[in-house]
């Protein structure tokens, strides 16, 4: 029963990850698109971005010990993993949008 709670609350926080870095991210976008002489908007972002890989990584991780261990949800998980995948490309999209301005 622990281990179905812990499943539960993983997945969950994982996706709540995954939306709560993309809207974060993109707050942080649109921020420097209003003030692009604020560097310390670009400071916070550079210094989130570290925290969010570092975050993002651990959790991923979690994700792929779960998807070996739980072979009955294996489809979800893999969608979650996707999920939080999704951020690299949306991740690099913003950095090249920061570095030609």
């Amino acid at each position: 029963m622990e281990t179905t709670i812990y499943y539960k609350n993983s997945i969950s926080f994982s996706t709540y990850l995954a939306l709560g870095s993309f809207a974060i991210g993109t707050l942080l976008l649109v921020l420097f698109k209003l003030f692009p002489r604020e560097e310390y908007i670009l400071f916070i972002g550079f210094f989130y971005v570290l925290f969010a890989i570092l975050l993002n990584s651990l959790v991923l991780l979690n994700l792929f010990y779960q998807f070996i261990i739980q072979k009955i949800e294996r489809e979800t998980i893999a969608i979650r993993i996707l999920i939080l995948l999704a951020n690299i490309p949306i991740a690099i999209l913003y950095f090249f949008i920061v570095i030609k301005i």
